[in-house]
Protein backbone atom coordinates (compact mmCIF):
# COMPACT_ATOMS: atom_id res chain seq x y z
CA UNK A 1 0.00 0.00 0.00
CA UNK A 2 1.25 3.68 -0.84
CA UNK A 3 0.89 6.48 1.32
CA UNK A 4 1.66 9.95 0.91
CA UNK A 5 2.70 11.72 4.16
CA UNK A 6 1.66 15.05 4.77
CA UNK A 7 4.96 16.27 3.70
CA UNK A 8 4.22 14.48 0.20
CA UNK A 9 6.51 12.04 0.65
CA UNK A 10 5.79 8.85 -0.81
CA UNK A 11 5.90 5.67 1.73
CA UNK A 12 4.62 1.72 1.18
CA UNK A 13 3.66 -0.35 4.03
CA UNK A 14 4.34 -4.30 3.30
CA UNK A 15 4.77 -7.38 5.00
CA UNK A 16 7.73 -7.71 6.92
CA UNK A 17 10.21 -9.72 5.39
CA UNK A 18 13.59 -11.32 6.83
CA UNK A 19 16.11 -9.45 5.43
CA UNK A 20 14.18 -5.55 7.21
CA UNK A 21 15.26 -6.78 10.67
CA UNK A 22 18.95 -5.10 11.31
CA UNK A 23 16.82 -2.05 9.69
CA UNK A 24 14.26 -2.01 12.27
CA UNK A 25 17.11 -2.70 14.65
CA UNK A 26 18.52 0.11 13.90
CA UNK A 27 15.87 2.02 14.45
CA UNK A 28 15.10 0.00 17.81
CA UNK A 29 18.75 1.29 18.81
CA UNK A 30 18.33 4.82 17.96
CA UNK A 31 15.23 4.75 19.99
CA UNK A 32 16.83 3.61 23.22
CA UNK A 33 15.01 0.30 22.87
CA UNK A 34 17.75 -1.36 24.16
CA UNK A 35 16.00 -4.89 25.30
CA UNK A 36 14.89 -5.54 22.05
CA UNK A 37 18.93 -4.87 20.52
CA UNK A 38 20.39 -6.94 23.16
CA UNK A 39 17.76 -9.52 22.84
CA UNK A 40 18.57 -10.05 19.22
CA UNK A 41 17.96 -13.70 18.47
CA UNK A 42 14.46 -13.54 20.47
CA UNK A 43 12.95 -10.65 18.90
CA UNK A 44 14.23 -11.68 16.06
CA UNK A 45 12.68 -15.19 16.69
CA UNK A 46 9.37 -12.76 17.68
CA UNK A 47 9.66 -10.98 14.12
CA UNK A 48 9.39 -14.62 12.54
CA UNK A 49 6.24 -15.84 14.91
CA UNK A 50 4.24 -12.28 14.35
CA UNK A 51 0.87 -12.80 12.25
CA UNK A 52 0.95 -8.99 12.30
CA UNK A 53 4.28 -7.63 11.29
CA UNK A 54 4.60 -4.87 8.30
CA UNK A 55 7.22 -2.59 7.68
CA UNK A 56 7.26 1.24 6.21
CA UNK A 57 9.56 2.13 3.79
CA UNK A 58 10.89 5.08 1.46
CA UNK A 59 10.78 5.08 -2.59
CA UNK A 60 14.62 4.32 -2.18
CA UNK A 61 13.60 1.41 0.26
CA UNK A 62 14.60 3.08 3.74
CA UNK A 63 13.00 1.52 6.85
CA UNK A 64 11.05 4.44 8.04
CA UNK A 65 8.73 2.51 10.66
CA UNK A 66 7.18 -0.86 11.67
CA UNK A 67 4.30 -2.39 13.92
CA UNK A 68 4.36 -5.65 14.99
CA UNK A 69 1.76 -7.67 16.71
CA UNK A 70 -0.77 -10.71 16.81
CA UNK A 71 -4.09 -11.22 16.26
CA UNK A 72 -6.41 -13.39 16.13
CA UNK A 73 -8.53 -11.85 13.86
CA UNK A 74 -11.73 -12.10 15.48
CA UNK A 75 -11.82 -10.25 18.72
CA UNK A 76 -8.03 -8.86 19.79
CA UNK A 77 -5.28 -7.66 17.17
CA UNK A 78 -2.49 -6.58 20.18
CA UNK A 79 -0.06 -4.58 19.46
CA UNK A 80 3.59 -5.26 20.40
CA UNK A 81 5.85 -2.31 18.82
CA UNK A 82 5.05 0.50 17.04
CA UNK A 83 7.86 2.62 15.83
CA UNK A 84 8.61 5.23 13.05
CA UNK A 85 12.01 6.93 12.19
CA UNK A 86 12.13 10.70 14.22
CA UNK A 87 12.74 11.99 11.17
CA UNK A 88 9.12 10.87 10.18
CA UNK A 89 7.08 11.46 13.18
CA UNK A 90 4.07 13.79 13.10
CA UNK A 91 3.47 13.47 9.00
CA UNK A 92 1.18 10.45 9.61
CA UNK A 93 2.97 7.34 9.83
CA UNK A 94 2.41 5.94 12.42
CA UNK A 95 -1.80 6.66 12.66
CA UNK A 96 -1.25 4.90 9.11
CA UNK A 97 0.08 1.80 10.53
CA UNK A 98 -2.44 1.06 12.89
CA UNK A 99 -4.87 1.82 10.52
CA UNK A 100 -3.71 -0.35 8.15
CA UNK A 101 -3.47 -3.51 10.18
CA UNK A 102 -7.01 -2.93 11.59
CA UNK A 103 -8.52 -2.54 8.26
CA UNK A 104 -6.86 -5.96 7.91
CA UNK A 105 -8.74 -7.00 10.96
CA UNK A 106 -12.10 -4.90 11.16
CA UNK A 107 -13.76 -7.08 13.67
CA UNK A 108 -10.93 -6.79 16.64
CA UNK A 109 -9.92 -4.53 19.02
CA UNK A 110 -6.56 -2.72 19.08
CA UNK A 111 -5.14 -2.92 22.15
CA UNK A 112 -1.32 -2.16 22.79
CA UNK A 113 0.97 -0.98 25.82
CA UNK A 114 2.98 2.70 25.85
CA UNK A 115 4.76 4.47 27.94
CA UNK A 116 3.88 8.19 28.87
CA UNK A 117 5.48 9.89 26.40
CA UNK A 118 3.45 8.31 23.52
CA UNK A 119 0.04 8.97 25.66
CA UNK A 120 -1.04 12.33 24.04
CA UNK A 121 -0.51 9.72 20.31
CA UNK A 122 -2.72 7.14 21.24
CA UNK A 123 -5.58 9.96 23.54
CA UNK A 124 -5.50 11.52 19.48
CA UNK A 125 -6.24 8.47 17.69
CA UNK A 126 -9.27 7.35 20.26
CA UNK A 127 -7.53 5.20 22.46
CA UNK A 128 -8.50 4.94 26.02
CA UNK A 129 -6.32 3.97 28.72
CA UNK A 130 -6.89 0.48 30.59
CA UNK A 131 -5.56 -1.03 33.69
CA UNK A 132 -3.32 -4.46 33.11
CA UNK A 133 -0.56 -6.34 34.34
CA UNK A 134 2.54 -7.75 33.71
CA UNK A 135 5.48 -10.25 34.89
CA UNK A 136 8.16 -12.17 33.23
CA UNK A 137 9.19 -15.64 33.77
CA UNK A 138 12.50 -14.30 36.33
CA UNK A 139 10.23 -11.67 38.56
Amino acid sequence: MTLVLSDNKNVFIRPYEEGDFNKIQDLNKEEGWSNLVENHLNTKEAWKNSNVSYVAETEDQQVVGYIRGFTDSCIGLFICELLTDKKYRGLGLGRELIRYVHNIYPKTRVELLANSSSRTFYEGLGFRAFYGFRKISHE
